[in-house]
């Protein structure tokens, strides 16, 4: 179950990275798409940080148990 998690903290990396990428990209083009790929990053990001607390809190419950 461990490994899970440190997947999916790593795939959100992976995405922040890509929507990163794709702001970059789109950055001059018209329609402000960009944008909304930085706010996805920002929130991949936010969400690894939440995964990463909640997988140590998982190890340390587990571990007292």
């Amino acid at each position: 179950m461990n490994k899970i998690f440190r997947f999916f903290e790593i795939a959100y990396l992976f995405i922040a990275v890509f929507f990163s990428y794709q702001a970059f990209i789109e950055w001059g083009q018209e329609g402000g798409r960009s944008y909304i790929y930085i706010f996805f990053a920002i929130l991949a990001v936010l969400m690894f940080f939440f995964k990463r607390n909640f997988r140590k809190r998982y190890e340390a419950n587990n571990k007292n148990n």
